[in-house]
């Protein structure tokens, strides 16, 4: 049986070294900020699109952000 892959973040973290809010954050990226509390928590998984606004903004390689664990 294979192990299932699950997608995990740092942009809490990366976002707060970069003093960003959930809604500063959401307001570069074209969203919301109760998208980005799902995100950052893990409950909803970003598009590529939006993953990629979101390292964009971040100023950040999409690696440092995302992760399987």
């Amino acid at each position: 049986m294979k192990n299932k892959l699950i997608l995990k973040n740092n942009i809490k973290e990366v976002r707060n070294n970069k003093n960003l809010s959930q809604l500063e954050l959401a307001n570069l990226v074209g969203t919301t900020r109760q998208t980005i509390i799902s995100i950052e928590k893990g409950t909803y998984y970003p598009s590529a699109k939006l993953a990629l606004l979101i390292t964009i903004a971040l100023d950040c390689k999409f690696e440092d952000l995302f992760f399987f664990e």
